[in-house]
């Protein structure tokens, strides 16, 4: 399977086909061709534009492996951050800002590696000290934030293309199987079991006491956190492929009928529908009641939920392409990855774009903010720290692959995986003798 045919959990992973496939029909011959299906269909029944076909990242090994200092000429660290306990969601908040005030150590050394026998697509998360992180070789991992030691892992038989939650001792994952789990944090025994109809292509979120999380059999769930019994279930229109985010008890989603859904997350009541130009499978940030998003189609909104109208939409004035990467929030911008080869830093207010940066590659990995920097992976492998302020490159480092996962931060450490399953923990040793290990 390459690249271009692979869609992954910041995209599209299974067709049309997985909406109307029945659970209990399924045998060993169906599920063959469901996959090739899914090979073969590029997801919803919208064209995806894209006019900038995946090349090699043209640039020089890492120039500086153990990371670069960017200190001089800083601007402050932006007073909009979150300071978060952990990462327990996969866009660090329930709101999907994808930032954090850190703290991140300046320099970053490889700490350690964990190999799966599949690809990583999803993001990971950390909690009290454990990464949890799915894979598609079947398997959900929880490994020891300080070294990287597999504590335990939870297999299903088509693994995980998103990532999990974990909140409250409990760990939440949907696999490619439609069958949404919760596991305990400390032991990786199953709690409790919820079966979809189609495959579970996004990440959870978690508010309380309920867990919500969306199935390409075009429903959203909201779930009792603890028991597994049933709180709402609202039906979408098509194919739910993004995380939930959630803010002032509204739940926002979106997917393959190309509107954003405003979801009362007492009673699972559909509160605004507002239509988009196609189909996304981009999970919305939200502040102060505008939610941002892009779509198949090129175009980035920011969207009042007050009133549910568009407040601006964004195109790129060069070459317009899709967006699977969600926005991180952070000083201002919305700062969002595309198809086009670029990292875009837009003003929040009113869509003017600050800051471009080249990519030379496909940018389906979504960015976080740490403090004053901006982490995302690239479809070539590359992991990039780029200033907030003004986009200048500060630091890369070469994973091989290709990374759709966002970075995951905690503890004064960032976790990201590629599509070689390959899980790499960043940050500065902190026992003594501790050693960073060789790229």
């Amino acid at each position: 399977m390459n690249d271009e045919s692979r869609m992954t959990a910041s995209g599209f992973i299974i067709g049309h086909a997985s909406l109307t496939a029945s659970r209990s029909s399924r045998n060993a011959g169906e599920l063959v061709a469901l996959m090739f299906l899914a090979i073969l269909l590029p997801g919803c029944d919208t064209p995806v534009r894209d006019t900038s076909p995946s090349s090699p990242h043209q640039h020089k090994t890492a120039r500086d492996q153990t990371g670069s200092p960017d200190t001089v000429g800083s601007p402050d660290i932006p007073d909009d951050l979150p300071q978060l306990d952990g990462w327990p969601l996969v866009r660090g908040d329930r709101q999907g800002r994808g930032a954090t005030a850190g703290p991140l150590p300046e320099r970053l050394e490889r700490l350690w590696a964990f190999q799966a026998e599949d690809g990583v697509p999803g993001a990971a998360v950390i909690d009290e000290g454990r990464v949890y992180v799915g894979s598609l070789d079947g398997n959900l991992y929880a490994l020891r934030l300080s070294d990287g030691e597999r504590l335990w892992q939870f297999g299903t038989e088509l693994g995980f293309e998103a990532g999990p939650a974990v909140a409250d001792g409990r760990v939440f994952a949907g696999d490619a199987d439609g069958v949404f789990y919760c596991l305990d944090a400390t032991a990786g025994n199953e709690l409790w079991r919820h079966a979809t109809a189609a495959s579970i292509s996004a990440a959870p979120n978690v508010v309380g006491d309920r867990v919500l999380f969306g199935s390409q059999d075009g429903h959203l769930y909201c779930r009792d956190a603890a028991t597994g019994e049933e709180v709402w279930t609202y039906e979408s229109p098509d194919q739910i492929r993004c995380f939930p985010t959630v803010s002032q008890g509204r739940a926002m989603v979106a997917g393959c009928d190309g509107q954003l859904h405003v979801i009362d997350v007492g009673s699972g009541k559909e509160l605004s529908a507002i239509e988009l130009d196609g189909p996304t499978g981009s999970a919305p940030a939200v502040e102060n009641h505008i939610a941002y998003v892009g779509t198949e189609q090129g175009t980035f909104f920011a969207i009042d939920l007050a009133e549910g109208t568009v407040q601006w939409r964004y195109v790129s004035p060069d070459r317009p392409a899709a967006y699977r990467s969600s926005a991180a929030l952070a000083g201002g911008l919305a700062i969002v990855g595309s198809r086009d080869r670029m990292i875009h830093a837009l003003d929040t207010a009113n869509g003017e774009p600050r800051w471009s940066f080249p990519a030379r590659t496909r940018v389906d990995g979504s960015p976080v903010v740490v403090g004053r920097r901006v982490f995302v992976g690239t479809d070539a492998g590359v992991l990039l720290a780029l200033r907030l302020d003004t986009g200048q490159e500060l630091w890369e480092y070469e994973l091989g692959g290709s990374i759709t996962a966002s970075p995951a931060v905690a503890n004064g450490r960032l976790v990201i995986g590629n599509d070689r399953g390959k899980v790499v923990c960043f940050g500065t040793p902190q026992a003594q003798g501790h050693r960073p290990v060789e790229p």
